[in-house]
């Protein structure tokens, strides 16, 4: 029922659609080109490389500020009505969390399908992989935003924080380059960086490389990333009412 609400006010709302995948779609247009003839990886094109990147990139920059919703709705008191009513209060969190991981992987969807017409070529598993892992991110990380947003009160106090996560997440994850061609020292930095994994595994699932240990590492990281953050944020709706 929760998740129905806000899938209805995401259809209604084109904008939202559409201009969330702005930013990927910039990158891929006007970035792409330039690494077409960069000798990035001599197993890959660089569109197998950008292309997985952008995708987590999408989940990230979206879904971490998810929670500037729920502070709207705290100020003119949507949330407090529906605390009073019987709905148990992990609906109120995944049904939020559902809407947040179906939007951004139609958004995926619609970056693929461009970076197709530009020139990406991708075994259909690796898609699908790719947009699991984008689905799985974006459910974590509206999980993480939303009970940041439960314990600040305005979006001066929300915005900061995550630009203060989500910065140093993207430039050691090799979101847009991968981090081989770093320092040895920056390499060894980003894999402090859970992102770091999910890039590697879809990069690997972009070239049919199933079975590796890049995406082994990347399916692990992404079940225990779901897995602490879906708690936290259990915990954080739960213990409001406290």
């Amino acid at each position: 029922m929760i998740f129905g609400r806000y899938a209805r006010q995401t259809l209604s709302s084109k904008f939202q659609v559409l201009f969330g995948v702005l930013m990927p779609l910039l990158f891929l247009f006007f970035f792409g080109p330039l690494l077409t003839d960069l000798p990035l990886d001599p197993k890959t094109d660089s569109w197998q490389i950008l292309v997985p990147g952008l995708l987590l990139q999408l989940a990230l920059l979206g879904a971490s500020f998810a929670g500037f919703s729920l502070l709207i709705e705290k100020q003119t008191g949507v949330l407090e009505r529906m605390r009073v009513t019987p709905v148990s209060r992990l609906a109120l969190l995944l049904g939020r969390v559902l809407r947040d991981a179906a939007l951004f992987v139609f958004q995926a969807v619609l970056l693929v399908l461009a970076a197709l017409v530009m020139g990406l070529r991708a075994p259909l598993g690796g898609v699908l992989v790719g947009f699991a892992f984008v689905g799985v991110l974006a459910a974590a990380l509206a999980s993480l935003s939303y009970a940041l947003a439960m314990n600040v009160s305005t979006p001066q106090e929300f915005g900061p924080v995550i630009n203060a996560l989500t910065m140093p997440a993207m430039l050691l994850s090799g979101l847009v380059l991968p981090m081989t061609l770093a320092p040895g020292w920056l390499d060894l930095l980003s894999h402090l960086v859970p992102l770091r994994f999910l890039v590697d595994a879809v990069r690997a699932g972009y070239v049919g490389d199933y079975a590796s240990a890049a995406m082994l590492y990347g399916v692990l990281t992404a079940a225990a990333l779901a897995a602490v953050s879906l708690t936290v944020g259990a915990r954080v709706f739960r213990g409001a009412d406290a």
